[in-house]
């Protein structure tokens, strides 16, 4: 029997999932009425993982939004790991966003949940691994504690627990 226990905390995105969610969005945008004649578009680079929403206006940028999001959630995948950038304009009077998805826990995250277990009080130690979280207890109950306050807590990206020994 090991003398610690441990678990990793990750925040991963199945890229395709992603890429199917965008086929379906971008056939429901071409067969919607509001989108008619309209230069909408989903596009996907998985190497730099950014989505670019391409679109007339701003108002229809939102809807394309809205449309993925809703195939994404129902895919299951987490919106939290979804970030937009800032709104730019195009050639031809269209507008653009990137959405970065965030493979991974950011270090400053990763800190923050350190801190949220050292806070809490466990014997519970913490280390970052790269872009993943492994926390380590010689008690299950420590680590069955930990996860609830990883749970708890709000870091801006969507936690899932892997790798239990």
């Amino acid at each position: 029997m090991p003398s610690d226990f441990s678990f990793d905390v990750v925040s991963k995105v199945d890229l395709n999932l992603v890429g199917e969610c965008i086929q379906i969005a971008m056939k429901e945008i071409a067969n919607r009425f509001d989108f008619k004649g309209s230069i909408s578009n989903i596009e996907f680079n998985p190497k730099e993982l950014t989505l670019t929403v391409t679109s007339d206006d701003e108002f229809k940028l939102k809807a394309v939004h809205d449309v993925l999001n809703t195939r994404l959630a129902k895919r299951g995948l987490p919106l939290k790991n979804f970030v937009p950038q800032k709104l730019e304009s195009a050639l031809g009077g269209t507008v653009r966003q990137q959405v970065k998805v965030q493979q991974g826990i950011p270090t400053d995250k990763a800190k923050e949940m350190i801190a949220a277990i050292k806070k809490a009080g466990l014997k519970a130690q913490a280390q970052i691994q790269a872009d993943q979280l492994r926390v380590s207890s010689r008690s299950k109950d420590a680590l069955q504690q930990a996860m609830a306050v990883l749970k708890g807590g709000t870091f801006g990206v969507d936690l899932q627990f892997t790798n239990y020994r």
